[in-house]
C-alpha cells in the first residue's frame, strides 16, 4: 500500500492525472442527458491509494462495477449526451452533498479508508474543486445549453448496486430511484415490470433525498426537469455481455419512452 503524502499538494491533479470529466456523444440530440456519478475508480497520483490495498479499490466501495460499460453503449443507441467522472468515490462522492459525512467517507461499508483519516478542510475542498465541483459545473452548463437550443433533457443517472448487503441478498434486479418526479418513474416501472424476468425495485434498493444525493436534486429537480435513478445489480454486469444486455434493454425501454412523452407532447 502506497499512502502519498508528499510533494506539492496545491494541486490535487498533477501533470500524469487525467481531467476528472469525460464526455461521450456530445452532439447527441436524444431527450435523455445521461450522467454516471461513479464511474470510475481513479485516485489522484498524490494521494497514492488512500492506504488500501488494490482489492479493496475494485469493490464497490470504490465505483460502481459494470456501469461504465452500460452507459457507454446506452449513450450509443440512443444518441444520447453521456458525462461522467472518472475518479473514486473515495476521494470525493460526486453524487453526495460536500458538506455530509460520506461526501469523503473514513469508513465505506466496514472499510476504514487510511487516505481520509485526518483530512484538513483545505485538503477536503481542493478535492471537491478540483473533481466535484468541474463535474458539476459540467453538467450545469450542458442543461443549459439545451435549453438555449430549446433542447428537451430528460436526466437519467446511472449506478449500480451490489447483490448482497449486511449479509442480506438483494432481489431485485433493477431499480428506478426519484423523490420529485411524477411524470418519469411511474412509467419506467410500468415498463419494467411489464418485462417478464425482472424483479423492479421501486426506489429499491435506494432512494432519492436532498440529504443523500447531489445529481438528480440539485440539476434536475431544482431545474424541474423530468428525472430517473437507474441502479442495476452488479452481478447482472459483471462482464461485457451482461452489460450489453442490459443497455440494450434500457435502449429499447427509454425509446418508448420517448414514443410516448412526444406522442403526449410533454417533451
Amino acid at each position: 500500500m502506497v499512502l502519498n503524502h508528499t510533494g506539492d499538494t496545491s494541486l490535487l491533479l498533477g501533470p500524469a492525472d487525467v481531467p476528472p470529466v469525460r464526455e461521450y456523444n456530445d452532439s447527441g440530440r436524444s431527450p435523455f442527458l445521461l450522467t454516471c456519478d461513479h464511474y470510475g475508480r481513479l485516485i489522484p497520483d498524490v494521494l497514492g491509494d488512500l492506504g488500501l490495498p488494490a482489492s479493496e479499490l475494485e469493490r464497490h466501495i470504490a465505483w460502481d462495477i459494470g456501469i461504465a460499460g452500460v452507459a457507454e453503449m446506452l449513450s450509443a443507441h440512443l444518441d444520447a449526451h453521456l458525462i461522467v467522472q472518472r475518479y473514486s468515490r473515495l476521494v470525493i462522492d460526486c453524487n453526495r452533498p460536500p458538506n455530509v459525512a460520506s461526501s469523503i467517507p473514513l469508513i465505506s461499508e466496514a472499510t476504514t479508508i487510511p487516505g481520509n483519516e485526518g483530512i484538513t478542510r483545505d485538503d477536503a475542498e481542493l478535492r471537491r474543486a478540483q473533481i466535484f465541483d468541474p463535474y458539476h459545473r459540467r453538467i450545469d452548463e450542458i442543461i443549459n445549453q439545451r435549453r438555449q437550443k430549446n433542447m428537451p433533457t430528460i436526466l437519467v443517472s446511472l449506478h449500480s448496486f451490489t447483490p448482497v448487503y449486511a449479509g442480506v441478498a438483494r432481489p431485485w434486479h433493477i431499480g428506478t430511484l426519484y423523490q420529485r418526479d411524477k411524470m418519469l418513474p411511474p412509467l419506467l416501472l410500468q415498463l419494467l415490470r411489464a418485462e417478464p424476468d425482472l424483479v423492479v425495485g421501486d426506489n429499491e434498493p435506494y432512494a432519492v433525498s436532498d440529504e443523500t444525493d447531489y445529481t438528480i436534486p440539485v440539476h434536475a429537480e431544482a431545474r424541474g426537469l423530468m428525472n430517473t435513478g437507474i441502479e442495476i445489480r452488479q452481478d447482472l454486469i459483471s462482464d461485457q455481455a451482461g452489460e450489453k444486455a442490459w443497455a440494450d434493454r434500457l435502449a429499447r425501454i427509454f425509446g418508448e419512452i420517448e414514443v410516448t412523452f412526444r406522442a403526449q407532447r410533454v417533451i
